[in-house]
């Protein structure tokens, strides 16, 4: 009997998936073991993750998946992995963005499917939810952040630390500022990472609640450089509905994963079109995709925003959509996945800590 209520357990933790991951905690090794002999089944967890929030919400799902066996025991362990070990350390002993709580990056398969549109919009979404918020434009091949917020100027540099632009309530940084706008940058791998080592380490950001940063198109130097150079919180994948643009977003949430950084949700971009005349809904780039991505990969679908010429308007003249106010249908779109992102955070950091100056 014992032996037959063992293999239905372990059937039913196969059910239980890591949290922003679609492999369940069985073929991860995460159940040590479990042990029917006595009177009351025994189940013992050990996770090895940076994040304690990610094991105490295993712990949540095994409980309510063993429900029906009546009352098991399920114990957790949480054990930070050698390689996070690694990296904290890495992160921490370099000092870069060690004031900053969240680091949060933005990401996308292929180019053209509105990252930065969202990076802008979502660090001011923040921002009017009452966060200091810093923005960094880590897409060194094509920063249009510059454009986006319509900065022109050489920033100062005070004390041997460069001033970070300030606008629209955010704190920002970019190449952009730095370079020509008609400049092409060439660099090879090693000319990359130290440019993005500069814009996180040599601004002065100050003390943040946020930092979002728009990453390149890709799973490239920028990406790798930035997950082993700072703790990220998590990252933000955004993708257009059509199945084109879909396949490469798979790859840009298969990135984070590798490198253990949990996926916060998928956006999707240019969804439905509202006539402004007649009314009609147009799927100009098909419709629902991200989100039924999001379902069968189990991570959270953080909205879609509308496609709208004035979105890509306030780009060009350096006022977002965000910036315009926040009654558009757009700007609630940018508000709303604002409020998923800083749930998702929430949840894997069930206690609130104060910023810790490192």
């Amino acid at each position: 009997m014992s032996d037959n209520l063992e293999k239905q357990i372990w059937e039913v933790l196969k059910t239980v998936t890591f949290p922003g991951m679609s492999r369940d905690i069985v073929s991860f090794g995460f159940v040590r073991s479990v042990d029917c002999t006595g009177s009351r089944p025994k189940v013992q967890l050990a996770v090895p993750t940076h994040n304690p929030g990610s094991g105490d919400r295993i712990k949540v799902e095994v409980d309510k998946a063993l429900q029906p066996f009546g009352d098991v025991e399920v114990s957790l362990e949480v054990m930070v992995p050698k390689q996070a070990q690694a990296h904290r350390g890495t992160a921490r002993d370099s000092g870069l963005l060690s004031h900053v709580r969240h680091i949060v990056a933005v990401a996308s398969g292929k180019g053209g499917v509105g990252k930065s549109t969202v990076s802008v919009n979502l660090a001011l979404a923040l921002s009017a939810r009452g966060h200091r918020v810093g923005l960094l434009d880590a897409d060194i091949y094509g920063p249009s952040i510059p454009t986006m917020l319509g900065i022109q100027q050489k920033p100062r540099v005070e004390d041997g630390r460069i001033v970070p632009f300030e606008k629209y309530g955010i704190r920002l940084m970019s190449l952009g500022f730095v370079l020509d706008v008609d400049t092409p940058v060439i660099w090879r791998g090693p000319m990359v990472i130290k440019a993005l080592e500069q814009l996180m380490g040599d601004v002065d950001w100050g003390e943040l609640d946020y930092m979002i940063v728009d990453l390149p198109p890709g799973t490239g130097d920028a990406q790798l450089t930035l997950a082993q150079k700072v703790p990220l919180a998590g990252g933000v994948i955004v993708s257009t509905p059509q199945d084109v643009a879909l396949i490469d977003a798979r790859k840009g949430l298969a990135m984070f994963r590798k490198v253990n950084v949990p996926v916060l949700g998928l956006v999707e971009n240019m969804s439905t079109f509202v006539c402004p005349r007649c009314g009609e809904r147009v799927d100009i780039f098909k419709h629902g995709g991200v989100k039924r991505t999001a379902e069968t990969l189990r991570c959270r679908f953080l909205g879609s925003v509308p496609l709208d010429p004035q979105i890509a308007l306030g780009g060009d003249e350096g006022v977002p959509a965000m910036a315009a106010g926040e009654e558009s249908p757009h700007a609630e779109a940018f508000l709303e996945i604002a409020s998923g992102v800083i749930d998702e955070l929430e949840r894997a950091t069930p206690e609130r800590r104060p910023l810790t100056i490192v």
